[in-house]
Order: structure tokens, then sequence, then C-alpha cells
């Protein structure tokens, strides 16, 4: 008879088992700080909202706030802004979306739907070129609104792409105001 006649199975089993849960959860404890720096630092969390007093911006006029490390373009538009925004068919759009996050994903880019819901006036948008990342010019360029001087790219007055290479309009992010002369951006 030989010693391996003799040994417990059970015994070699849970010998196995017990090692395997040991390593894995040793590994997980190597690994969780490899993770959790994937996360967004505290400076990212804290500018993950931010609200702008608009009160001080007269019609015609625009400032610009940071968030999230963009640009963002809180603009009260004029009157004549406005109509010329609403006189542009979705057929003369290069892209007929949005792309506001306070909507749904596939909503045509009407004035109405990149304009502040109740406050048609008011146009808060990243301004971000979406062709590479610029940041555009404001009130410029053949359809006054942005225009990007480094590849020709030019958005009209409520921030959608008219001509150029940039692919798509600019992004409206989410966005309310909560009050006459504050909106809550993020």
């Amino acid at each position: 008879m030989s010693v391996n006649e003799h040994a417990d199975p059970n015994r070699r089993d849970f010998l196995y088992i017990a090692t395997g849960a040991i390593g894995a959860v040793g590994a997980a404890a190597f690994l969780w700080p490899f993770i959790d720096q994937m996360n967004p630092d505290a400076a990212t969390l804290a500018l993950s909202e931010i609200e702008v007093d608009v009160s001080q911006v007269a019609e015609g006029q625009s400032i610009t706030a940071k968030w999230r490390g963009k640009p963002v373009a809180v603009r009260q538009r004029t009157a004549k802004e406005i109509e010329e925004a609403k006189a542009t068919g979705l057929s003369d759009l290069k892209d007929p979306v949005a792309r506001n996050a306070n909507l749904a994903g596939d909503a045509p880019a009407t004035d109405v739907n990149r304009a502040a819901p109740g406050k048609e006036a008011w146009l808060v948008m990243v301004q971000v070129c979406t062709h590479l990342g610029c940041i555009p010019l404001g009130e410029s360029g053949v359809y006054g609104g942005w225009f990007c001087p480094c590849h020709g790219s030019a958005y009209d007055t409520a921030g959608r792409i008219r001509s150029g290479p940039a692919p798509e309009n600019m992004a409206i992010p989410p966005f309310e105001f909560t009050s006459d002369t504050t909106v809550r951006i993020g």
C-alpha cells in the first residue's frame, strides 16, 4: 500500500480551493490601487456641476464659463439671431441632430432644440470645434455665429455646423436655469 492511497481527497480539495481563494484576494488587493486611480480626482468631481450668474449678460453678449475643463459659451442672442436660426431649414445643415444632452439623442437640430427651454434667447453650448477640438471665435464667420480659424469650420447663431470640415454641431451640455439670472451646468 502506497502513501497516496491513504491520502484524504477532501483535505487536498480544500487546500486547492483555499490556496486559490487566497491568491484571488491577494491579486485583487494588488490590483485595486491601479483600478482606483482611474476614478476622477476630487477637483474634477467638484467641477461636474457649476452655476453661472448671467445677470450682467446683455442681449447680443456672451460669457464663457469653464466646465469640466472645457469652455462653455452662455449667450443671450438678439432677436435677429434667433430669427436667422429659425429660418434655417434642416436640409441646409451638415448635421441634422441637435446634440443636446437635455433631449433625446435623435432630436432634430431645430433652433428650439438648441436653445434653453422657455428662454429661446439663451444658448448654452460647449464652445469646442467638433473637427479637431479647437476653440472657435464667437460672433464670427459667414453665419455670424462661431468660426474656427484653424480649419475653417463655420457655425451659425445656434452653434450648428454649416460649412467646413467639422462633422457635428457643437454640443449642448446638461443645464437648467435655476432662476432668471442663474444657469446650472452639469
